[in-house]
Formats: C-alpha cells, sequence, structure tokens
C-alpha cells in the first residue's frame, strides 16, 4: 500500500485510479485536471462543460462514470492490498526525486518489490534485443561492476542488453529496476517472467505507469524509455542498431540533462553502429567502468581523479596482473580488493570489467575469483 509518510483517503486515491484508467488522459493532462479541481475527487464531479473548458477530449469526460473505469479502480485498490505491491502518486514524498522533475512525469507509478529502491543512484542500461554474445557478456560485466560499486541498474526487462543487464547486478547480489511497458499483472517477454520474480526476491522492484492488465501494445515501450532515462543518473547504450529503441532513451536522457554513455564496437557490425551515432552526437566513448564514474564522481564517496589518475594500470593480458594476484590467493569483493590493492574503488571496478571479459575472473556468490586461462 502507500508508504506510511504519506496519505490519500480512500476516495481520493479511487478517484485517482479511476482518472488513471481514462482514454486520452496522459500526465499532463492528468496534472491540469487536479491543478483546476484541487483533487480527483472534485474533478470526477465537475461537470462536463468544465472539463471541455480546460481542453480536454469528450472521451474523458464521458468515460469517468463508467463501468470498466470504476471495475478497473476497484481491481487496483484490491492489488494494493496484497504485501509487496505499492501505489506512488507523483505527490507522495516518496515519489522518486529524478522523476518528479519531468513535465511529463507520471501521475502514478504501481511498483511490485521495494519501492525504496527507486530513491538510490541510478544507473540505465539499454541495448539492441538482438544483441550478439559479445554484446550480452559486456552488458552483464558492466552491470556487475556498476551494481557492485553501489549503483542500482535500471532497465527495462527486454530480451537482448536488457535482460544481461539485469541478471548482471542479480550476479552480485546488486539492485535493479525493470521498468515495464506493460501492466505489471502482464509480465513482457513471457520468457522473463523468471527474472522479474528475481528482481522482486533480490530486493529490487517492477515499476510501470500503465494499468495492471496493459497488453504488450507497440506504443506504450517508446513512451516508458522516459522513464529508465528519469529515473537514472545516466544512461549507457551497450549495443544498438540506427533504428534501436535505445536511441530514443538515448535521446530522452539528454534532454532531460542526463549524461548518455555509449560502448563503441566494429565499424563492421550493423549493432553498432547506433553507438557510434551516439558518441558523434555528443554521448561519452566508453571503454571501461571508470569512464562511467568519471562523471558520475557526485554520487558515490570516490577519491578525486588526479589521484587515480596517478596509479598505473598494469597491462589487462599479463598473468602477473596485481588484481588476479589477490584473486588467486582468495575470493574477494570489490570492496575488499580495493582495500587490499590500495587502488581507489572506480580504478579497481574498471580492472575487474576488463579482467571479466577476457575470461581471467568471474563472480562467484557476490565475490570474484579467478580464473585459470585455457
Amino acid at each position: 500500500m502507500l508508504q506510511p509518510t504519506f496519505s490519500l483517503s480512500p476516495a481520493e486515491l479511487e478517484a485517482r485510479l479511476r482518472l488513471h484508467g481514462l482514454p486520452e488522459l496522459g500526465p499532463r493532462r492528468f496534472r491540469r485536471l487536479l491543478g483546476a479541481f484541487s483533487s480527483a475527487s472534485a474533478a470526477l464531479s465537475a461537470p462536463a462543460s468544465a472539463w471541455h473548458a480546460l481542453g480536454l477530449p469528450a472521451a474523458c469526460a464521458e468515460a469517468r462514470r463508467s463501468a470498466p473505469v470504476r471495475e478497473g479502480a476497484a481491481s487496483a485498490l484490491a492489488w494494493l492490498e496484497h504485501p509487496g505491491q505499492h501505489l506512488l502518486t507523483w505527490d507522495d514524498p516518496c515519489y522518486p526525486a529524478l522523476l518528479a522533475e519531468l513535465v511529463d512525469a507520471p501521475p502514478l507509478l504501481f511498483v511490485a518489490g521495494d519501492p525504496g529502491i527507486l530513491e538510490r543512484p541510478q544507473l540505465a542500461m539499454v541495448g539492441s534485443r538482438r544483441a550478439s554474445t559479445p554484446g550480452l557478456d559486456t552488458a552483464r560485466a558492466f552491470a556487475r561492476s556498476l551494481a557492485g560499486g553501489g549503483f542500482v541498474i535500471t532497465s527495462g526487462l527486454a530480451l537482448g542488453i536488457d535482460g544481461a543487464a539485469h541478471q548482471g547486478a542479480l550476479d552480485v547480489a546488486g539492485g535493479t529496476v525493470a521498468v515495464l511497458g506493460t501492466g505489471l499483472r502482464r509480465i513482457y517477454p513471457q520468457q522473463h517472467r523468471p527474472l522479474a520474480a528475481a528482481i522482486i526476491a533480490q530486493g529490487g522492484a517492477l515499476v510501470s505507469e500503465f494499468a495492471l492488465d496493459c497488453p504488450p501494445l507497440a506504443g506504450n515501450f517508446p513512451r516508458r524509455n522516459r522513464i529508465i532515462s528519469g529515473l537514472s543518473l545516466g544512461v549507457l547504450v551497450v549495443e544498438a542498431s540506427l533504428g534501436s529503441g535505445s536511441l530514443i532513451t538515448a535521446r530522452l536522457a539528454a534532454e532531460q540533462g542526463r549524461e548518455v554513455y555509449a560502448i563503441p564496437g566494429s565499424i563492421h557490425h550493423p549493432g553498432a553502429r547506433g553507438c557510434h551515432q551516439l558518441i558523434r552526437d555528443g554521448a561519452t566513448l566508453v571503454e571501461s567502468v571508470e569512464h562511467i564514474l568519471e562523471g558520475l564522481r557526485g554520487w558515490q564517496a570516490l577519491p578525486p581523479l588526479q589521484t587515480q589518475l596517478q596509479i598505473p594500470l598494469p597491462a589487462l593480458e599479463s598473468a602477473a596482473h596485481p588484481l588476479l594476484q589477490l584473486l588467486h590467493a582468495a575470493p574477494q569483493s570489490s570492496e575488499a580488493l580495493a582495500a587490499s590493492s590500495g587502488w581507489p574503488l572506480p580504478r579497481v571496478l574498471a580492472a575487474l570489467t576488463e579482467l571479466e571479459l577476457d575470461g581471467c575472473i568471474a563472480q562467484e556468490h557476490g565475490r570474484w575469483v579467478g580464473r585459470a586461462r585455457l
């Protein structure tokens, strides 16, 4: 149910759910109604002429007392009675602060899992649904390192890069948020139902602005992308073609004042062209986790950049890599490696990502372990 720091009367909550279920009533029109009538209850009781004076479609005024709208609100209220199922309204103090900055922030957010995770520093990771195997490996490795460093990994639960990013965070018992383009009772794609359950079980959250039973409609997936970027400090695009929806997320992130990062690839790989275009348009080229952490320094207790640059990074191909030597001695967490090596955490995370991509190390039960090279 709603968090204890904020309370709506049962009548007002039901009224907001009814407004939410009206056709053609998007976030801006929803706020216009509340601004004009001071409450959803008053808006529902106002004459149709008052709605028309606000420039609202006739379909909205006519549908507000219909049986389907009432039944949808009643169904949502019943859903909220179950543990771990929440509703955040845009004027709720628990509503994510970064998302609230958007002029088209969702007036209602359905949340399954822990809503508190939405206030933690998040980094979005997006990319192709038909990603290459190296792209999937890269996404999972970056998500592991970033989640291990304290960032919540936010993505869209789609096949490909999204799923790899969520799984990478789960691999290290990190936090992850999935923003759905469907209702929370219609998990899509179906192949990711176990992944969605794991996200909730490990302290993450599923989020949607859509009605609980909303099916997978093509137009809703680009619309939900503004929430992925809006919740996050920055967006990392791992692999994307020029027609990828990930470029929509990146464009929205730039418009919202968020950081945009892109991982380059081969000029012969179509899946790299979207990232290359983003880099030409001003996105930060990313080759290691450190390139991301440099831009998000204010959100982590990190040492000054010049201190990091004074520490040489040994060649990762060398069997004498200091971190690898420590891991061959005993499994360690990222933080423990930073303490035992004397390296700053960003440098450790960057090196670990490269070592994992090189097949030298792996994650087991939240700790890094050295692997024998074949």
